[in-house]
């Protein structure tokens, strides 16, 4: 549970390996955790965290028999009259894609993961025994029987929570035996609560699901739903009242009001307007968009610009989201993505690509871009495509994070680094060039932002990250000719299974 300084994209941080810098200065200037009320409980959580609370009153539990628990003050939340635990989960085994990408190439065990287990074995946990129910974005790592018994999971919610949270929480509180695995039913609008509580750096979620149908996505984000924008107001106002400005989320903004794959100009415009206009908001984020919705409605984006007046004196300096590149070969995302190039064809997709990152650049929006390693049928033409879609993006102020593919189910494996060709190789350490390459300015800018005795910390941190990462890349280049994986096998200790973390001195 983190704000990350107000810089939700810095979330990325949590997939790292512990071990690359202290503790002391992770939890300081990149992940502190979020202030706690008196009582232990978190002042932000996570949205998915909210709805659920939410859910748990809507189906009649009061507010004094329910907590959203500060991770670090359970001492206050949990004793003998605990009968159910839910922990929110994003990648609590570290299989998600940034986070095993990040974890193969440098070792070690990644902080999301570590504070998973970190929970599950408290001591209050572990004397107390209360049931525990696992929900969120990362349920799916816990569906093998063995690893549930292994972390004390009694059951986990795959899917959407707001129709079985409360029938689960009171079957626990009953003492009754809980289903190990649970399908959670899609929701309807009206039947997903408003939230009573802030969420974590002010997070509002506009849409649900998405539609397009790439298949290394999940089943459950294929029925789209849109909220009614008094619906948002009122989440907006929640977070407002807290002092957090919002960051509208789905899994494209650009698309709110649409009945289809086109965006709605007229809805996503007066979405924006109606939000920055809400009193006590000072300016507003995003979460993710679409680079074929931002390629389609050039106008939009320009519009949204003007509305945030983003780039101006009295405005915002820029709009930042994140977004999925994932290939620059338009046969693999014929195959894998078609429905991501909508409302153009999967065989544009790079062109598309190039064209939004042009319009996003015009307007003071920085899009946070993700690309995939290891698509399945990929060939090393299809890799060096996608190496010459990064190069052509070199001079656009963006970040690009390349990740390994993986499938969030148990049943298609995942791409790992000894898989990697020379070529994959090159366009892996090609992203984190034009990473580096931009990391300071945008760290420079982001900093106006925050307070000014963490800044430098911040600053400190980001520019030995920078230093190391450029570094590896000169070294990867100049001594392996490219060759990550040779790299890495020379990096292990001599009987070891994990490469040694590159220890970072910071001196802030």
């Amino acid at each position: 549970m983190s704000e990350y300084h107000g810089n939700i994209f810095l979330g990325f941080g949590a997939c790292m390996s512990k071990g690359l810098i202290p503790d002391e200065v992770y939890f300081t200037y990149l992940c502190p955790p979020v202030e706690s009320n008196e009582d232990g409980s978190a002042k932000y959580a996570q949205l998915g965290t909210r709805k659920i609370e939410a859910a748990l009153y809507d189906y009649g539990f009061k507010p004094e028999e329910v907590i959203v628990a500060h991770p670090d003050h359970l001492e206050k939340a949990i004793g003998p009259e605990t009968r159910v635990v839910g922990l929110t989960e994003h990648d609590p085994l570290g299989y998600g894609p940034p986070t095993s990408t990040f974890t193969q190439i440098l070792g070690g065990e990644a902080y999301n993961v570590h504070k998973f287990k970190e929970i599950v074995n408290h001591p209050l946990i572990q004397q107390h025994r209360p049931k525990i129910i696992l929900g969120g974005g990362g349920a799916w790592q816990l569906l093998d029987e063995k690893l549930r018994k292994a972390y004390g999971i009694d059951c986990v919610v795959v899917g959407e929570g707001e129709k079985v949270a409360g029938p689960l929480f009171e079957m626990a509180v009953k003492g009754e035996a809980l289903p190990p695995v649970v399908r959670g039913d899609v929701a309807s609008v009206e039947e997903i609560p408003l939230i009573s509580g802030p969420t974590i750096c002010g997070v509002v979620e506009v849409a649900r699901g998405c539609g397009r149908g790439c298949d290394f996505c999940v089943p459950d984000m294929l029925r789209y739903r849109i909220f009614p924008l008094e619906y948002i107001l009122k989440e907006v106002e929640v977070n407002v009242k807290a002092g957090r400005k919002p960051i509208l989320h789905a899994e494209d903004v650009l698309r709110y009001g649409a009945k289809h794959l086109e965006v709605n100009e007229e809805a996503v415009i007066q979405l924006f307007s109606r939000v920055r206009q809400h009193p006590g908001v000072g300016g507003v984020g995003i979460s993710h968009f679409c680079l074929s919705s931002a390629a389609s409605a050039p106008g939009v984006i320009e519009k949204v610009a003007e509305i945030l007046r983003l780039g101006e004196a009295d405005g915002q300096l820029w709009l930042s989201g994140q977004t999925g590149i994932e290939t620059g070969s338009p046969e693999l995302a014929k195959k894998h993505m078609r429905g991501k190039a909508k409302p153009f064809k999967a065989e544009e997709w790079p062109e598309v690509v190039v064209k939004a990152f042009e319009v996003l650049s015009d307007n003071n929006w920085v899009p946070c871009a993700t690309l995939l390693i290891g698509l399945p049928g990929s060939t090393e033409k299809d890799s060096e495509l996608t190496l010459k879609l990064v190069e052509r993006l070199r001079d656009y102020k963006s970040i690009i994070v390349p990740m390994f593919t993986v499938y969030n189910d148990t049943t298609r494996g995942y791409f790992t680094y000894d898989q990697m060709t020379r070529v994959d190789g090159e366009l892996f350490l090609a992203c984190w060039e034009h990473d580096a390459r931009w990391a300071n300015m945008l760290t420079e800018e982001y900093l106006r932002t925050i307070d000014p005795d963490l800044a430098g910390g911040v600053k400190s941190v980001v520019s030995y990250t920078v230093s190391a990462i450029n570094n590896l890349i000169r070294r990867c280049r100049d001594e392996y000719d490219c060759n990550i994986v040779k790299m890495v096998q020379d990096l292990k200790p001599k009987g070891g299974e994990e490469p040694p973390l590159p220890q970072i001195d910071l001196w802030i």
